[in-house]
């Protein structure tokens, strides 16, 4: 097992730098500069100044490697010193990315105020969605052409075949603005100091959690329950039935763990897909997380802020396969041989 979680680690160190550098090269080829929303009253000798300030002046491999030295080195390196207390070396040479539209002030500083945004909606959302959709599939599975599986299926098609951003006004037109039972604007500054502001910070999560978590649900659950039909009619579950063991012991000890494989890597690269989709629900519920954060940055050309987030959802996705990889050989020992 160490030997097979040594190799996928191998493997996704020189994904990473790829994947680093593609980006980064996109970004330099994307037309128009951070110049371009300021007044046309500024002379272009001004915006020279401006570019030549914040180093587009310099060759693209050299601003490409300032930012890897920043991103990989410099800023786990502050990271680290800020949880021991442990000072390494000289940290005020220490150069940080910083954003070119936010007074220059520091790219991880700028993302660590967004995370709880989007974490409390995004996490809970995505907890949820597993914890209904995989006993739905199952069951769905086991109960196959049954009432509740007809009802779970076209619950499903709908699910996933609508947008979370059709969803999302969709439920903001019918529970804000006709029930006015939710507010339609979630208020990142509500602080939870007592009851009621307790119950004002769970009712403005309600809409964007549920829009999240009912995509999610309808995608895992078909994918459990196809999963779980494809085991149940193979031999070993037969040969379990014949043994005399139990329905309930067939379908959860021999059946669903076999069926998990599939549905585990599902799991896995939903995480940091799910941070991308909730950019647009972000939007539409005016969430002030990553997701704003990061339209945001494309719409000024800040591109510091455009290239660390992009490579944070990438670092997640390569995490996230690590950890389905791993899971995997968890699941079936024959993977990892």
């Amino acid at each position: 097992m160490s030997q097979y979680i040594v190799r996928r680690v191998l493997t996704a160190i020189p994904t990473l730098l790829l994947i680093s550098f593609v980006i980064f090269a996109l970004l330099d080829l994307a037309p128009g500069d951070p110049t371009s929303n300021l007044p046309l009253s500024i002379p272009q000798e001004v915006r020279e100044k401006i570019r030549d300030a914040l180093g587009m002046d310099q060759p693209f491999l050299v601003r490409y490697g300032k930012w890897m030295q920043q991103f990989f080195i410099n800023e786990p390196l502050n990271a680290l010193e800020a949880l021991t207390g442990v000072s390494i070396g000289n940290s005020a040479d220490r150069l940080r990315i910083t954003s070119w539209t936010s007074r220059g002030k520091p790219v991880i500083d700028l993302i660590i105020e967004r995370i709880p945004q989007t974490l409390w909606v995004v996490g809970l959302s995505y907890l949820f969605a597993v914890l209904i959709a995989v006993p739905l599939g199952v069951v769905a599975a086991v109960r196959q052409n049954s009432v509740f599986d007809q009802i779970s299926t076209v619950l499903s098609v709908i699910g996933f075949s609508m947008p979370t951003f059709f969803t999302g006004l969709l439920a903001i037109v019918i529970f804000s603005v006709n029930l006015k039972w939710f507010p339609s604007v979630y208020n990142t500054t509500l602080e939870v100091k007592d009851w009621p502001s307790l119950v004002a910070q769970i009712k403005q999560m309600v809409l964007p959690v549920a829009v999240l978590t009912f995509f999610q649900t309808a995608t895992l659950s078909r994918f459990t329950r196809a999963s779980m039909l494809d085991n149940l009619a193979l031999d070993y579950v037969r040969t379990a039935r014949a043994k005399g063991l139990q329905e309930r012991l067939v379908v959860v000890r021999h059946v669903l763990r076999n069926s998990l494989i599939p549905v585990a890597t599902l799991i896995a690269l939903g995480v940091p897909q799910i941070f991308a989709g909730a950019i647009i629900t972000e939007q539409i519920f005016r969430i002030n997380g990553l997701g704003a954060l990061l339209i945001n940055s494309i719409q000024s050309f800040d591109i510091p802020v455009v290239m660390t987030t992009t490579v944070i959802f990438a670092i997640l996705v390569v995490i996230f396969n690590l950890l389905a990889d791993i899971l995997y050989a968890v699941l079936d020992p024959r993977i990892q041989y």
